[in-house]
This record gives C-alpha cells, structure tokens and sequence, in this order.
C-alpha cells in the first residue's frame, strides 16, 4: 500500500502539461515581424542594469576587468538565448520557462521555475525602488544637486532649480502614466515604445563615444604610484583598492562582478511571450533573440570599456549610478542628458515588471498551482494591488539588503529558470513523437530490457520510449553531477594548492559526466524539421547549464539566505495547496 501511494505521489510531481491547439500560421493577430521582436527584446533587457551596476562591480568586484565581466556575462546569456531560440521553435505556444519546464520535465519543476520567475520580477522592482532612492538622494541633498543648480540657474526658472528633485519626479510620474497607456495597447501599435528604445540607444552610444573622447589608457593599469598620488595613503596592503592593475581583485573578483553582471541580460525571454502574435515565429523568433542579445552586448562592452577608460575605479563608490562618471570629468551638461535618459528608463522600468509576473501568476493560478482568485482580476486591478501588496516589501528588501543583494537575488531566479530550459532543450530532443500517455506507460518495461548494448547501441534511427526514458535519467544524474562539480570549484585555493583529495574528486565527476554525456550523444535524435536547433547537442545545453550554476555559486551568503526562505514559502503553498489543486494531475 505504501509503495503505490509513494508512486502515486511521485507521478504527481511529474505530470506533464497537454499543449493547446497551436495558432494557425495564416491567423491575423500574428502581426509582429522579426523587427519588432528585437525591439522588444532590446526594450526589456537595456533597462536599469546598465545604470547600477557600474558603481556595484566596478567599485569593488572587478575594477577596469568589469569589461570581462559583461563578456562572460554575454556569452552566458548567448548559450541561454540558443537554448530558448529552440524550444520556442518546438513549442509553438505563447510562454516561459514555466510552461517548457511544464511541457516537459513535470509540475514540481515547473512550480519551481515559475516561483523563481516570480523571485526575480520582485527583486527586480526592489532594485528599481532602490536606485530611485539613490537617483533622488544625489539630486536632493548631494553634491550633485548643487553643481547642476550652478550650471543651469541661468538657462531656466529660479523654480526649478530650486525643487529640481520634484521637477524630475514629476515629470517620471508624467511618463509612467504614458508607459501605462502604452501596455494597455497592442504592440504592432507602440510607435512611441520604439521611441523610448531609441532613447536608451542613444544615450548609451554617447557614454560610448564619450569614454572614447575623454578616456585614459592608464585608468585601466593602475599602481600603487597613482593611489598615493591621489591622495589615497596607507595603501601598503591597499585593502579594498585591490592590488591595481586591470584586475584588480584577482579571478575571485571577475567571478563575482560575472554574477552579478547577468542581471544585466534578463529580459531577452520575453520576445518567446510572443511567439502567437509573431509571424513565421520559427524563423522570427529565434531571430530576434539572438539580434537582441547581440546588441545589448555590443552596448554593455561599449558602456563597460567607456566608463572604466573614462575614471579610476576607486572613485566610483556602491551606490554610484551611470551618469555620475560625467561629474568625476567635470562634463556637467552631459550628466543633465544622461540622466534625462536614466529617468526614461527608470520610469519604463517601473511598469515593466506588471505584465510578467501578472502572466506568470496568471498561467501558476490557471494550472491550479497557485490561487484561482488570481485568475479573475483584471490587468488594472492587478497593477493597483501589486503596487501595494509589493512597494511595502520592497521597502523593507532596500532596508535590510543592499543593491548587490538585490542584483544577485534577481540573477539567481532567472539562471535556475535558464538552467531548467536548457535542460527542457535537451530531453526534448531524443524523445519519440508519441502520445504522452503511453510513453509514461512503456517507462517501466522499457527500463526491464535496457543492456548495456542497447544503451550504447539503440538500434534504431529514431528516438523510441527507451531511448528517451535513458535520456531523461541521464540528464538527471548530470544535473547531479555538474552541481557537485561546480561546489568542488568554488574550492579554488585549495584545488591549486594540489591537495590530491580533491583533485581525484574533480577528476571522478569529470569521468562520469563524460561518460553519461557520451550515452545521451548516443540515443538518436528526433527527425522533424526546424529552421533553428540548438548546435553541438548535448554539449551546449550541459554547458550552458554548468556555467549557469557556477555563477549562482559566486553570490553571496545572504543572497542564499534570501533564496532559501523564498523556497520555503513556495514550497509551503506548492505541498499545501498547488499539488492537491492541480489541474493537470
């Protein structure tokens, strides 16, 4: 009785989500071309990231090699982007990270990933609310207040350089409701949305061209010399300056800013939401995201290598914001435009975070996973009480967490939901086109004529329930085995040193991912066509989530912390609630 009961629940964890009937290709609401893909995709990732987090890694993380930072941050995000160009491309179904895993992988991997989602929408828009207090703290009671009253009193009214800080917070709010009107419409109609996107572009392309203008090689190649030159004494272990150079605070340091840095690049996985209204969404979609994503890139590494050519990374401070390295060269107007632009984005910011995780929380509610009250409240109601229900804690986030926190927490939501696509990428493709019912039906006998033969040499040229049922097994022993890697690197000191404990267990679970990598590159692959797979299966999806992994290895201890009590939470309601209301199940 117990052994049926303990089955019963495990199929439970596991039940898989049916698709809808997908739209058909000639159906007029798929009005979006790959154009407006990418501006959307470059919309929802250019957004406040860039402008916070050159005083958080730059400062004290990385120095001058943020700029390696952003690349590897990018080239993360790259192998992210190939795993969702694909699954967007088999799914033909409006989504994220929570439907691939539901489709996929089962509902407790779904529940986590859509809570993780949901993590890092409410991280984000703590971090949104603690830049705003940064952003209006320098322009209220700072030294920055002043010397842009002195440079302006002559250009405009005695008012507004008087209450400059409520000038500006006026006209935000202007432009928040703008925005808002703006998401109450249909995209093929946001000419103004495009306009906000060329805004961001040309303010980040004169950061660009300014550091080019008025940078200096030898901001990048610091020594001791120039700190006490400086006015910085007592640098004889130069502490939190690092040990100068371009790499200021050594592998360590690249690592962390790494992390951090990905939050930069959260956003692009929104262009897969649309994958009903894009025309030809095969082609168009992944295409969008891999043209976003390279662009947002271009403009990181651009900003990145400006803004450290531009002013030593000592004077840059945590809390510093984007458009403060104007004032260290003493370009004053070009702070005013800067952050003209800054404000945009804040503003836009503001109302960004809504609609995801009003979708989110939409489709958790409609499975039956959280609850069905949510299902029935409309998109202005439902801005009203997140505002409410989310500006309380976010207050208490900034309180208690500083803005690195706040980075991490959101970053490390996203990678747990990237790492589940990557692996939702790869079971996918060695499964047979079967009804789901009977696959699960054949999991148990197919497993009883498994031989090492077999495994080795299926047999057949086309994926079949034993060959899947092997591939799902061992993706989960490597989703085991890359995890405990990635916590044996984090022992980096002592890996060097030789100690020859932990280099046998390093070169143990090297073996064994190399070998069940081998069985899976082993099982033949599904046949039907798509304009755009995932290149070098399995190889890429295993490494886009190992490199996923090791960097949520790199945040910090209250980051866990966080991170910990949230699951908990969901955990809570899932067990309670989700898994007995389920729909699906």
């Amino acid at each position: 009785m117990l052994p049926q009961t303990l089955r019963r629940f495990g199929q439970k964890l596991v039940c898989k989500r049916r698709l809808k009937e997908p739209v058909a290709e000639d159906d007029p609401q798929r009005t979006l071309k790959t154009l407006d893909l990418v501006a959307l995709g470059v919309g929802s990732t250019v957004g406040v990231g860039v402008y916070v987090l050159v005083g958080e890694v730059v400062s004290n993380q990385a120095g001058p090699s943020f700029v390696i930072c952003i690349l590897v941050a990018g080239l993360s995000s790259v192998l992210t982007g190939l795993c969702y160009a694909e699954i967007s491309a088999r799914i033909s179904q409006s989504g994220s990270a929570y439907l691939y895993s539901f489709v996929t992988i089962g509902e407790i991997w779904a529940f986590i990933s859509g809570w993780n989602l949901i993590l890092s929408f409410v991280a984000e828009r703590a971090i949104v609310f603690s830049t705003w207090i940064l952003t209006f703290e320098n322009l209220r009671g700072n030294r920055l207040s002043q010397t842009v009253q002195e440079s302006i009193s002559a250009h405009v009214p005695p008012v507004l350089t008087e209450y400059l800080e409520f000038s500006a917070l006026g006209f935000v709010l202007l432009f928040m409701e703008f925005r808002n009107i703006w998401y109450f419409r249909s995209f093929s109609t946001s000419t103004p949305a495009k306009v906000v996107i060329l805004v961001k572009l040309l303010a980040l392309s004169f950061v660009i061209t300014s550091g080019f203008i008025k940078g200096d090689l030898n901001n990048w190649k610091l020594t001791e010399a120039d700190y006490v030159k400086a006015g910085l004494n007592d640098t004889s272990t130069l502490g939190p300056l690092g040990d100068g150079g371009f790499v200021p605070f050594g592998f360590k340091g690249i690592l962390r800013g790494t992390a951090t840095c990905y939050y930069a690049f959260i956003g692009f996985d929104y262009i897969v939401t649309k994958v009903e209204s894009a025309q030809n969404p095969q082609h168009s979609i992944p295409m969008g995201i891999m043209v976003s994503l390279f662009i947002c890139f271009l403009l990181y590494f651009g900003v990145s290598s400006a803004l450290t050519f531009m002013v030593p990374y000592y004077q840059l401070q945590p809390g510093s914001t984007l458009p403060e390295v104007f004032l260290h060269i003493g370009w004053v107007p070009a702070y005013c435009v800067v952050a003209f632009a800054f404000l945009c984005i804040l503003s836009a910011s503001l109302s960004r975070f809504v609609r995801p995780i009003h979708r989110v929380l939409y489709m958790m509610a409609k499975d039956g996973l959280l609850f069905r009250f949510l299902i029935h409240i409309s998109y202005f109601h439902y801005t009203v009480i997140m505002d409410i229900v989310i500006v309380g804690p976010s207050a208490a986030i900034i309180f208690f967490f500083g803005v690195t926190d706040l980075l991490d927490l959101s970053a490390v939501g996203s990678l747990i939901s990237c790492s589940l696509v990557a692996l939702c990428v790869l079971i996918l493709r060695y499964q047979p086109e079967e009804n789901e019912a009977k696959v699960q039906e054949e999991d148990v006998s197919a497993a009883e004529k498994l031989t090492l033969q077999r495994l080795l040499f299926p047999g057949s040229p086309t994926p079949t329930p034993l060959s899947g049922w092997v591939v799902r097994v061992c993706s989960s022993l490597l989703v085991l085995l890359l995890t405990l890697l990635c916590l044996v690197l984090t022992q980096g000191p002592v890996l060097l040193s030789g100690d020859p404990v932990w280099i046998s267990v390093v070169v143990v679970l090297l073996v064994l991912i190399t070998g069940i990598t081998g069985v899976i590159w082993r099982q033949p692959q599904i046949s039907n066509s798509l304009h755009f797979k995932v290149p070098a299966l399995p190889l890429l999806p295993l490494l886009s989530f190992f490199v996923n992994v090791c960097l949520m290895m790199q945040t910090t201890a209250a980051t866990w912390v966080s991170f910990g009590v949230w699951m908990l939470i969901g955990f809570a309601l899932y067990f309670s609630y989700g898994i007995q209301c389920s729909w699906v199940a």
